[in-house]
């Protein structure tokens, strides 16, 4: 049966190749065919953005005497791409998105989008089907957002989103990679008004936006937690935070000690850092009856719930899936709305930014 003789599985179970049968996030293998099915999408690629923590594993997996090989990184995520007829890293299991141009629409697509729009898909490179053209070619394999040429699928359950005239392509793409995090966070305040705020990797993309949400939604008080001096003093300067420390997640008693210390425990904690074994101090640091957002792909959720049923936590712990209704366009207005927010993203992407604060945020 050909493409044309019926409508594609919304969800894109058409696209998977794998027996027996399996959601496309799930398959090892995508059907990467250009003929679209009645209900699909074709976007022509212009740049993936590879999840933060799937980018980390690969370039510490390929560093030699301190320096990333980009070569062998690039060579890596195309054999991924090529065997797997996706993007999702067989370590972390996570991918990323894209940003291109919509090429060809199916007569039964029911997103709305016309040929010539350019958008940013906002569901994971990890059940996009997905082909690279260009050998990533253009690409150093030193950063996580990679120019590419070729295509992208998107199913009928797919999102996706036109790209705001206003803002640079990589900027935009960087809003949207995790646009679910402030969404998501301003939802959970709301439910703990005046209640503290503990983002967790504070000076990063995720963390910035989510302590702009928090502050939005009447968080009594934010306290951003970054590892480094650098970091913290990118973070001061933004001005997200009411208070900022420097504490290694990875360490539960130092965390809950510096959460404490900065007028904690939270009510609400949200853990946006890209490094594993965050679980236990995120817990440590949240009050009963508190909330804890894992949003980072190194969660590992077994560790989190075993860990707080060891310490007797009474926590709710949620899954940040990247998914909230208008989430796309929420965190592009805090990108606009707040000058700190913009201004950790530009050093973060080597812009210049007008407060001479160095470094760039995890």
């Amino acid at each position: 049966m050909t493409p044309t003789d019926r409508i594609g599985d919304p969800a894109g179970l058409h696209r998977v190749l794998d027996r027996p049968l399996v959601l496309p996030q799930a398959a090892r293998r995508l059907d990467t065919r250009e003929t679209l099915w009645p209900d699909e999408v074709r976007v022509r690629v212009e740049r993936l953005n590879l999840d933060a923590a799937s980018y980390r594993q690969l370039a510490a997996r390929h560093t030699r005497n301190g320096m990333v090989d980009g070569a062998a990184v690039r060579a890596e995520v195309l054999a991924i791409i090529a065997e797997r007829g996706k993007m999702q890293n067989p370590v972390t299991g996570s991918g990323g998105m894209l940003v291109g141009t919509v090429e060809e629409v199916g007569p039964a697509s029911p997103h709305g989008l016309a040929v010539g729009d350019r958008v940013a898909t906002l569901v994971s490179l990890t059940l996009t089907p997905l082909v690279v053209e260009d050998g990533l070619s253009a690409w150093d394999g030193q950063d996580e957002q990679v120019p590419c040429t070729g295509y992208a699928m998107l199913f009928g359950r797919s999102i996706a989103a036109r790209l705001p005239d206003d803002l640079p392509t990589d900027l935009a793409l960087a809003v949207m990679d995790v646009c679910g995090a402030p969404a998501l966070t301003a939802r959970v305040a709301r439910a703990h008004p005046g209640g503290c705020v503990v983002v967790v990797g504070g000076a990063g993309k995720s963390g910035s936006l989510s302590l702009a949400a928090a502050r939005d939604a009447g968080a009594g008080r934010t306290i951003g937690v970054v590892p480094t001096e650098v970091e913290a003093a990118a973070l001061r300067d933004a001005g997200l935070a009411d208070v900022v420390v420097v504490a290694d997640a990875r360490d539960p008693v130092a965390l809950r000690d510096a959460v404490v210390a900065a007028g904690g425990p939270a009510q609400v904690t949200i853990v946006c850092v890209d490094v594993p074994g965050c679980e236990g101090g995120a817990v440590l640091a949240t009050a009963d009856g508190g909330t804890i957002v894992f949003f980072s792909m190194a969660t590992s959720f077994s560790a989190a719930a075993l860990g707080a049923e060891g310490l007797a936590a009474d926590v709710m712990m949620l899954v940040g899936n990247g998914y909230v209704p208008g989430h796309a366009a929420y965190a592009v207005q805090l990108l606009r709305d707040h000058p700190g927010v913009r201004r950790l993203f530009d050093q973060r992407l080597g812009r210049e930014v007008a407060s001479g604060v160095g470094g760039v945020a995890g």
